[in-house]
């Protein structure tokens, strides 16, 4: 399927696949181990993980089972959004690095501006400074691409000027009704690749009426329709599911969306909420 072999170029020149096959809420063990083999043998070639996530080891057990060369790979994982200091950013780099035993990095992410039990509070200083660290790793090439995730406009311009390396990417929540206008504005400008995660809603939009007669014109399901979308705005999705058919499914995304279906689309207003 063309849509898993496409890339976006980062800034740096890297190729990321346009696909990524997301593990979040997946459990490590068999659940993460089945579901990313399976996404491989099914020709993705990026796979989204993060410390946080708890399923390193068995997303990197998968990897190394798939038989699939390391440079046609591409690897996300991210720095848990409590850590806000440069000695927690190395620690915490250094066990990704061992639960995945992939060798490098392909992107390592901040996964958010402020810790999850404190969302919103400042903690731009402490974001400085783990971003010096990622810095260091990315110099050092210990990870290809650096990024950032749930930043907005305000977190990322604080970064931006005050540090060297601008993101590579920034993953924030973003689908059908919810498509970040500004942040996703700023990231273009700025030349950082948007992805998106949960481009389904976490299954908000599956029930869609409006989406599913837009659907129903191209043969295609609801998920499919939404993340074509993503790429139609040129916004990488990540997928995630532990079904088989789904993840196939997920993929087949090979077809264009009207410019007037991608204006309905637009006009969606999230219902999700």
């Amino acid at each position: 399927m063309p849509a898993l072999i496409d890339t976006f170029t980062l800034s740096n020149g890297l190729h990321i696949p346009k696909i990524g096959f997301g593990t979040w809420q997946i459990p490590s063990g068999s659940d993460a181990y089945d579901a990313t083999k399976t996404a491989l043998d099914l020709g993705y070639r990026h796979i989204d993980t993060a410390l946080a996530y708890g399923n390193e080891a068995s997303v990197g057990e998968a990897v190394r089972d798939s038989g699939i060369p390391r440079d046609e790979l591409f690897i996300t994982t991210k720095l848990p959004a409590e850590v806000k200091t440069a000695s927690g950013a190395r620690d915490a780099f250094e066990e990704s690095s061992r639960n995945l035993d992939l060798g490098h990095v392909d992107l390592y992410l901040i996964h958010a501006p402020w810790p999850w039990s404190d969302m919103g509070s400042d903690h731009r200083d402490g974001n400085v400074e783990v971003w010096k660290v990622f810095e260091e790793l990315y110099d050092a090439g210990r990870t290809k691409s650096v990024g950032v995730s749930n930043f907005a406009v305000a977190d990322l311009e604080d970064l931006l000027g005050r540090t060297d390396v601008v993101p590579h990417a920034n993953q924030i929540r973003w689908f059908i009704g919810n498509t970040q206008d500004e942040t996703t504005a700023f990231d273009r400008e700025h030349d950082i690749l948007t992805e998106g995660y949960s481009p389904l809603a976490t299954g908000g939009l599956l029930e869609n009426e409006q989406i599913a007669e837009i659907a129903a014109k191209y043969d295609k399901s609801v998920a499919q329709v939404a993340i074509r979308y993503l790429l139609e705005k040129d916004v990488l999705p990540l997928p995630k599911s532990t079904t088989p058919s789904r993840i196939a499914a997920n993929a087949d995304v090979d077809f264009v969306l009207s410019a007037d279906d991608v204006a309905a689309l637009d006009a969606l207003e999230d219902t999700t909420n």
